[in-house]
This record gives C-alpha cells, structure tokens and sequence, in this order.
C-alpha cells in the first residue's frame, strides 16, 4: 500500500514501530469521522463537535493528498490495514508529520469503517531511537543491571548479568536472586528491594558481598544500587537495580586500612617479644586465622645476626602469636618455646631463599612432609593456606613470620603476599630498633647492677632490706642508687638518691656519686656536709658535660647508741617512719634543699630519737608516681602497704613494692627498708680522764678490767697499747676533757675524745725520732682507724675484730 511520504507524497509504509497511539478515532464506511478522542484534539487541536461528522481527508493538509489519500484508500482491500506518515493540518494552520496506523473494522454487516490512531511522527521516531539505544546500551553494559516485578523476581536482565552469575538470561527472568546466585548475598539485596518498593527512595552504593563462576575461590564486592520504575500516572512497574565491582577497591581500601592499623599498632614498645606479638596481634582476623612470629635468639638477647641467607638449623624461639581460635589449636609452637624448622617446610625454605614462600593451597602431606609435628595440626584445624615471609631489616634477617587460613575459605594471592610484605617490613624495622634497644639496655643494666650494691652490710645498728626495680625498657636505665655504709662507733650511715634522666649516661653519673658518698662518709662528714659536697661535685660534672641534669638525695646517720637519726635531703621525697606500734608518717618537716646540682642554696639537717624496732623506709620517687596520678595518691597507698605489712623485711619488701609501685612503671623504683635497734647498755662503757699523764696507766687498767668482764682476754695486749697510746696523744696535743668510750658491737672500738679540732696524722718515724710511732703502731694492730669530728671536738676511734661473736 502506498502512503504520504515525508515529502508530501505517498510512499511506502515507514514501518515506524510505536508501541502507543494515544490519538485515537473512528472512521465510518462513508469516510466520516464519527469517533474522536481527547487525545485527537489535543495532537491536532481540533474539538470533537467540529470533526464528527466531517470526511477524515479533510484534515490532510495538501488537496493533492486528499485525492491520493481517497484513491488509495479505495484500492485498498476492506480487510487490510496501512501504517503510514501523512501531513495533516492543525487546526492553527500549520502542518503536523502524523504517523498514523489505519485497521479495519468489521460489523454484523461487514465492514464497517475503519480505527484510527496516531502519534506525532518527530516523537515516534525519537521513541524509536531511543529504544534502540537503550537496548545497546543494556546488552553492552560493562556491569550487571536487571529490572524485578513486586514480588522480587527478575522481570528483565541485561548479558553483563548473565555472564556474572553464569546464568543464561532466559533462566533467570521469573526467578528469584537467591535461586541461581548462592553466594550472593541474598538476604541485603532483598531487603534493598523491598525497601525501594515499598518506600520509593532510591537506595545508593551498598555493599554486598558474593561469589561468581569465573572466580569461585574469591569473595567479590559490588556497589548495588536501586530505585523505581513507574509509568506516567505513577504506578510501579518495577525495580531496577545494578552492580558495580569494587572488589579491587575494597581491597586497597582494607589493605591501607590495615597499614595503617600497623602503624599504630606495632611498634609501641622498644621490646623485642612485645613487638613481635603486636606483629601478629594485627594481622588477625583481617589477614589471617593464625599469625605466628618467630625470632631467632640472637635478636631476642640484642645481638648481631650475620647478613645473608640463614641455615635451618638457627636457633629460634616463637615471640608472637595470635588466632581466631580459643587455645590457638593451629600453633605447632607456644611463645616462648624454641622452634624447629624442617627441610623443605615453607618456614625453612623462607629462610634459605630470603624470599616469601606463598601455598595457596596446603596439602599437610607434601608441605610438611618431614614435619609430622606441624603436619597433625594442618590436618587438625583444615589449614588449608598459608604465607611464610622473612623480617629483614636493614639487610638482616631477624625472624620469620608465618600466616594461615583456616576458616577464613579464600586462598591466599599475590595481593596478601604484598600486603604480608609490606606488614613485616614495616614490623622488622620495629624489631631491630627494639634489638638495638635491647642490646644497649642490655648493657646500661649490667653498668647500673655493677654500680649498685649486691648485698647490703650487716650491722648491729638496723637490719635493712631493699628492693630495685629498673624501669621499663622503652623508658630507658634510669640512675637510682641506695647504700646502707657502716660508720664509726657502731653508727650506720643510709643513703637513697635518684640521677635525673634515663640513659646510660644517667647510670654512669650514679655510679661517680655513690663513690663519691663512699668517699665522703669515710671522712665522718654530718649529712648537711655530706650534700653540701655532693651539690659541688654535680655542679663540676655539669660544667664539663651539660648532659648532668643534677640528682635528688637523702642521707641518713644512725646511731644505736644514742637512738639518734641525724638526715636531710636534697630535693628527695621525704622518708616514711613506722613507729613500732604500726602509726605510719612521713617526715616531712626535714628541711627539703634543692636538687644536687642547684647550688648557692645550704641544706639543713633534722633529728630524730628513734625507739628500738622503729621502721625507716626511704625510697624514689619512681615508687610513688606515675604518669596521670598525683604523688598524694602514692604516698597514700605506700602509707597503707607499711601500715598493714607485718614479718620479715624482706618479705615486707616485696609486698610493699607489689602493693605500691606504679602498673606501668616509668621510672627507676628504689626501696630500703631499715628496722633500727638499739645497743644494750652493758656493751657501751665510757670514763672520763683528765689532762694529766697518770691518767694513761689509770686508762689501761679500765679498759682491761672491761675486756675481761666481756671475756675478751685475748684482745687485752693490744687493746692496752691502743689506749695508751690514743690516750698519752689526746694528753699531749689536745686540750679540754678526754673521754675513753669502748663499744663491744660487731668489732671492739676504742675511741678518744677530746676538745681539739686538729687532725693527727699517721706518719713513719725516724730511727732517731723519739716519738711519732703512736697511731702507726695502732694502725698495725687495728682492723681500720679514723677521725671525726663533732661542733667543738673530735674523736680518734680503732676498731678491732673480735675473736668471737659478741653475746
């Protein structure tokens, strides 16, 4: 059938495909309209009450198409129908292109007119094209897109859809999600569905997880995203919704997630062990079932290991561990248990090559062949994947770290390797900083042991005991030191300071000030002196190494005697007094002086009586503090810890330590128990002689009397000649009264006082002298001899061992 052409004239049918002619009428057997829609009048403006009834070529724009248009609609058979494009006249005056679809319409009679529809032609033909790009562009959509009715099921699915779930496209239309994708999932996309259903907002970029044939070992994920479908009077057709893969991107995102995490996480410490164990404390769940860090004894103790490829047969011990599982069932090997590594396990091959050692898929049989050990528990726990990578820093190897996958169901790759790589560089680094650290703190410790006292002195004065703890690893070797010095006549001198800094430099400056306090306390200095000395010292070693930050003390004399305590303090914590009725209290009204190192300022000494058992606990300020916490609080509990600790100091000790020092220590603790006692009357004698030299025979008369009411005949000879000749001097060059005091303590002690201020001196006479072999000669039958001095006196005092224990 010929029809108007786009020309004007008739033509062949275009065949334009139209889906909808919303313009509708009917033509009766004369040609007349006698049917118009709403739609008509709209397309082409004229009302219905001026067409029905009008012959319908009158609405052709041109008379030529008139006479074409009834000729061929004449010629036509009455049963066929045409389709066409017609220039036909707007009711505005204008031409209108109108594709038109013509049908007959039969009666009871026959035929009865015809029905028509049309539609703007310039519309349908961008219908059309549109149509056709839209089914280009579905079929070669790169990602999945499919369209589902209310009840959820696939109404439409594009290839990019059939090829992702493996499905051919006429299987899937009428089917739910979950019947031909079992590893999707199921349960999120139907709830996203259901959620654009029935509230009409779109849902943007979720993410869902799943399988797909081409790559059945690994977990995919997509960005799904949905909304709907409607006609244009707003009823729903539909959902369509579609995927995008960002399993790629997911996985960097999860990867540089996960270094960051290591970053944060590894390293916190300068401590081999801790640092291994936050190595494989990281790398699960996110990158293993199991993690395993194992370093070889050479880096645990701090030493050089050599460069190049290592032997199997390295001694190594397991310092990390971590899994998913209770009980880690996996670990052939506990922390802290030495490990083997056999021939040809990943492990060993690592290790021989320097290089990672990746099986993604285990077969216990072949990849522990030689290890039955390792072997079983493969078997065991389903190991079915596993990494082996070397810790090398700075061209070492250190260790090797091992990563599985148990339950976790996807192999490892290429991709773990580099993330596992990148996680150990990263750690070995840590470790080797730590081994550095240890290897030097190693040997600061070791300086600060040898510095400090191994055993405490035993004197009839106080019974002591003490506790040292150096600090934490990563905070350096502190410079805390305690001595307890015997002094002369029975007294016992007790010191506690603290060297400012942590470092071995802080050690090396506590070890010159302890021998310094040695020194001093031979000269029988009083303790405001002791410290005054000391602040000079630190003041010359700061001017030479600016490193010397100064140092705080307390320094304590102690005489069983007299039950003095004479102390004073620079810049320390004031000590603890437990009086033998358990009333605990700190001596703070000592005048506190600056730290050593000040200067320009004196310090001041206090005195205290002390009743026999009364309990003198000094210590660092490392016991007392801690970062976040005010020193009240410490003092507080170390009140509570010495009111409530009972029996041996040693004991008391560890329990006042346990109770009171800080969780996490920063900071040297330093801790010295002293319990004073007091010496019995019967074992202290003193007379008082005057200047004249009779006295000397009348002095070695006491003293023998004396000996031998302590039964101590075989020191008579020469405890005589120490009197006499201590005595003959006080008389020769002093002047004021003399006192002869003997003391039976852990030696016998012969002292001389006197009213002079001048020091004898010990000298070598001539052969021609007549006198001057006086303190040589008591020099020679003494254990030790010595001076000190009082306000306005001063005593020579000889000490001699007894020749049993004192009763």
């Amino acid at each position: 059938m010929n029809v108007p052409d786009s020309s004007g004239g008739l033509g062949r049918a275009s065949g334009v495909p139209l889906e909808r002619y919303p313009a509708t009428a009917f033509v009766d057997g004369q040609g007349r309209v006698s049917l118009w829609s709403p739609e008509a009048e709209s397309l082409l403006g004229y009302p219905a009450e001026e067409v029905l009834g009008t012959p319908a070529v009158d609405l052709l724009a041109l008379p030529g198409e008139r006479e074409s248009a009834l000729a061929a609609g004449e010629r036509r058979p009455p049963r066929q129908g045409w389709d066409g494009v017609l220039r036909v006249s707007h009711r505005e005056g204008h031409a209108l292109r109108l594709a038109v679809r013509v049908r007959p319409m039969l009666g009871a009679a026959g035929h009865a007119g015809w029905a028509v529809s049309g539609a703007d032609a310039g519309q349908a033909e961008r219908a059309k094209v549109d149509r056709a790009i839209g089914q280009v562009l579905f079929s070669q959509c790169p990602f999945p897109v499919t369209v589902h009715d209310r009840d959820l099921r696939y109404r439409w699915v594009n290839a990019a859809t059939a090829r992702a779930v493996g499905v051919p496209p006429e299987r899937l239309v009428g089917r739910r999600i979950g019947d031909d994708s079992p590893h999707a999932d199921v349960p999120r996309l139907e709830h996203m569905l259901r959620r654009v259903r029935d509230g009409g907002e779109p849902v943007l970029d979720l993410q869902v997880h799943g399988r797909v044939p081409s790559d059945p070992d690994h977990t995919r994920v997509w960005s799904a995203s949905s909304f709907r479908l409607t006609d244009p009077a707003g009823g729903l057709l539909g959902m369509c919704q579609w995927y995008v893969d960002v399993t790629e991107g997911h996985r960097a995102q999860q990867r540089l997630a996960l270094l960051s995490e290591a970053s944060e996480r590894i390293g916190t410490t300068l401590d081999v062990a801790i640092t291994a164990q936050e190595l494989a404390d990281t790398a699960v769940p996110d990158l293993a079932d199991m993690a395993a860090v194992d370093l070889f004894e050479a880096t645990m103790q701090g030493e050089e290991f050599p460069p190049g490829p290592v032997d199997r047969n390295v001694r190594a011990r397991r310092a990390g561990l971590s899994s998913t599982r209770r009980g880690t069932p996996e670990a052939a090997y506990l922390v802290g248990e030495a490990v083997a590594y056999h021939p040809g396990t990943p492990q060993a091959r690592c290790l021989a090559t320097g290089m990672p050692v990746l099986v993604r898929k285990v077969d216990a049989e072949e990849t522990y062949a030689l290890d039955e050990r390792r072997a079983g528990r493969v078997r065991a726990t389903g190991i079915h994947s596993l990494m082996a990578l070397p810790l090398r820093a700075r061209g070492t190897t250190l260790g090797v770290a091992f990563f599985s996958r148990s339950l976790n169901p996807e192999p490892y790759d290429e991709g773990d390797v580099a993330l596992a790589e990148d996680f150990c560089s990263r750690a070995a680094v840590w470790v080797d900083n730590a081994r550095r650290y240890t290897r030097e703190h190693t040997t600061a410790l070791s300086l600060q042991r040898s510095l400090l006292p191994h055993s405490l002195p035993d004197t009839l004065a106080v019974e002591t005991a003490y506790r040292y703890l150096p600090t934490a690893s990563h905070a350096g070797t502190g410079g805390d030191w305690f001595d307890v010095l015997p002094l002369s006549g029975a007294r016992v001198a007790m010191v506690v300071g603290d060297v400012i800094g942590h470092d071995l430099h802080a050690a090396a400056v506590m070890g010159r000030l302890r021998t310094a306090v040695h020194t001093l306390a031979d000269l029988e200095l009083d303790p405001d002196e002791v410290l005054t000395q000391l602040d000079d010292l630190v003041i010359r070693l700061a001017r030479d190494d600016p490193d010397v930050q100064g140092a705080t003390c307390l320094y304590a004399v102690y005489d069983p005697v007299s039950r003095r305590c004479v102390l004073a303090r620079a810049g320390h914590p004031p000590p603890a007094l437990v009086q033998p009725d358990g009333t605990v209290a700190f001596l703070e009204d000592i005048p506190s002086g600056p730290p050593l190192g000040v200067g320009a300022f004196p310090f001041e000494t206090s005195e205290r009586r002390l009743e026999e058992g009364t309990l003198l606990a000094l210590y660092t300020d490392g016991l007392v503090e801690a970062p976040g916490q005010d020193v009240d609080v410490g003092l507080k509990r170390l009140a509570r810890a010495l009111a409530g600790s009972e029996g041996p100091l040693e004991q008391m000790c560890g329990e006042i330590v346990d109770a009171v020092a800080p969780e996490r220590q920063s900071d040297d603790v330093a801790l010295l128990l002293a319990r004073t006692h007091v010496l019995e009357a019967d074992r202290v004698v003193s007379w008082d002689l005057v200047a004249d030299s009779a006295q000397v025979a009348k002095a070695r008369t006491l003293a023998a009397r004396q000996l031998a009411q302590w039964d101590l005949e075989p020191l008579l000879f020469t405890t005589e000649l120490i009197v006499s000749e201590l005595v003959t001097n006080a008389i020769r060059h002093a002047r004021g009264p003399i006192r002869l005091r003997l003391v039976r303590a852990d030696s016998l002690i012969c002292e001389v006082t006197d009213g002079s201020l001048s020091a004898p001196h010990l000298r070598r006479a001539r052969s021609n002298d007549e006198g001057g072999r006086g303190l040589f000669l008591v020099a020679q039958v003494s254990s030790r001899w010595g001076t000190r001095y009082g306000r306005d006196c001063k005593t020579i005092w000889a000490e001699q061992p007894l020749s049993g224990p004192p009763r």
